[in-house]
């Protein structure tokens, strides 16, 4: 039987969810401080890459990602504004940004308990 990553990949996700949710209250936190630069997270997809984990199959009937699926890039412009006081901080982005982590940690735990269910189910017989 073969290791299942789900459960570590669900760990990963939530430990940089949670570095993300301190490092936008750290943004809120600092709203009014004169001269402070607004602080992010690099994505997850990208802290996935440095890892060793990859997507398979296991059964020919599973889909497979072929690699050539199309991503459209957007242009990074500055989105921040920055106030006279020299602070970069936006309360609307941070409220948005905070509110998408939560549905990711929510997300992320919903697909945990099913996949917990299931594997229960199987043990059970």
């Amino acid at each position: 039987m073969e290791a299942i990553h789900l459960f570590s990949l669900a760990s990963r996700r939530s430990e940089w969810l949670s570095v993300r949710q301190a490092t936008i209250a750290e943004n809120v936190a600092n709203v009014d401080t004169p001269d402070y630069r607004a602080k992010d997270v690099q994505p997850f997809r990208e802290v996935m890459d440095h890892t060793r984990l990859q997507m398979a199959a296991t059964s020919p009937s599973h889909l497979e990602r072929d690699g050539r699926a199309r991503q459209t890039r957007t242009d990074k412009a500055d989105s921040w504004t920055i106030t006279h006081s020299g602070n970069s901080v936006s309360i609307e982005q941070e409220l948005m940004k905070s509110s998408s982590a939560a549905r990711e940690h929510s997300l992320s735990t919903s697909i945990v308990k099913s996949f917990h269910r299931m594997l229960m189910t199987t043990v059970k017989g």
